[in-house]
């Protein structure tokens, strides 16, 4: 998830928390400029509250589960039927799969979180000209979306760039990641229409249906960073959350930390070589009546780093954003009425921003 919030709905924390935060974010050179000065120990703000920290007894017994995994190949041949079919399972039980044979090649795959290392890794006076929490800026660098509205920080930085209606522009990127992100946008492009696809027929509706009503026009691709982290017992990358869009992306490397909550146990999402992580937001699940599942994950912070990730997701285009969306008809019946209300993204995305990330979901505000 990354939406970015300049409220300052700050909830309670220890004394001095929000000047703490303050004095953090003026730095400009995020986690990355505090491992670089040589820190030992945590600043108070990244310290998570006991409850909200992993479990090691706990997430060991889940080690045996893992989230499906789904072979594209064949998808415009005789497999077509198979694949469907898995996604609906996936997307109905998980919320989460990993997709192997999606066609976008390992080297461009490879070449982006080759640049998001580059861009990380410069000088903090190189970043610090990119570094803002301005929603409307198209390309900003940053740690910590929420970072003055939830209680505790995450242990990541972060650069986010919008692809307004898809459109690769290299315009205003950062020179040493520009080539790598048009080329990975332009091959995004293609994955999203052919997941669209998929997806469409998962439901039961005309394969060009989630196409047709427009949800999925904008990219938002969002870089990640976290590097080692000297007490990663104490905090987290990212802390639960769902996603509030309708689709998400993920590319991860080889350090694994991703974690997914299912029936209400944590399993690792563990890296494979060429695979993309999808998972489905909430306006997935509120448009598809609950068929498809949101669900809650997080990132563990760990000693060993730096690790990356690029996270692209997908949402209506700037010109929808008062656009009603809501259950889609042709799924309704009697036995299946609507359990949500209609609403817009500009609503959503405000209710999603104004409770922080603290574990509460934010679709049951919308729930009938």
């Amino acid at each position: 998830m990354e939406v970015m919030s300049n409220q300052s709905g700050l909830k309670p924390g220890f004394p001095d928390r929000a000047k703490e935060a303050a004095e953090f974010d003026q730095t400009k050179s995020g986690v990355k400029g505090l491992i670089d000065a040589g820190v030992d120990k945590i600043p108070n703000i990244f310290i998570h509250p006991p409850e909200s920290r992993p479990d090691p007894s706990k997430d060991a017994s889940t080690d045996h589960l893992h989230i499906p995994v789904i072979d594209l190949s064949g998808m415009d041949g005789g497999r077509r039927a198979e694949i469907v079919g898995e996604i609906r399972e996936a997307a109905g039980t998980w919320g989460f799969f990993q997709i192997v044979n999606h066609g976008v090649p390992t080297s461009v795959m490879n070449g982006l979180l080759g640049s998001v290392r580059r861009f990380h890794e410069q000088p903090s006076e190189v970043k610090k000209e990119f570094y803002s929490r301005d929603e409307s800026q198209r390309v900003k660098y940053y740690s910590t979306a929420t970072l003055h509205t939830n209680q505790t920080a995450h242990w990541r930085d972060s650069i986010s760039i919008d692809f307004e209606d898809s459109i690769a522009d290299p315009q205003g990127l950062p020179p040493v990641c520009r080539e790598a992100f048009v080329e990975y946008v332009s091959n995004m492009v293609k994955l999203r229409n052919t997941l669209s696809e998929l997806m469409s027929e998962a439901l039961g509706v005309r394969s060009d249906y989630l196409a047709s009503i427009e949800c999925m026009e904008t990219q938002r691709l969002v870089c990640h960073y976290y590097p080692p982290c000297p007490q990663p017992d104490l905090t987290l990358g990212i802390t639960r959350h769902s996603d509030p869009y309708f689709l998400t992306i993920l590319y991860q490397d080889s350090v694994g930390g991703l974690q997914v909550l299912h029936d209400d146990r944590w399993v690792n999402v563990a890296p494979m070589d060429g695979a993309f992580v999808i998972n489905l937001g909430d306006f997935m699940q509120l448009v598809t009546n609950d068929k498809f599942k949101s669900v809650e994950h997080r990132v563990l912070a760990g000693k060993v780093g730096p690790r990356l990730s690029a996270a692209c997701f997908l949402f209506p285009s700037a010109k929808n954003n008062n656009k009603t969306y809501g259950p889609i008809k042709e799924i309704l019946s009697d036995e299946n009425p609507a359990l949500y209300r209609d609403t817009n993204p500009t609503e959503y995305f405000d209710h999603y921003m104004s409770k922080g990330l603290d574990g509460t979901r934010g679709l049951p505000h919308f729930r009938l």
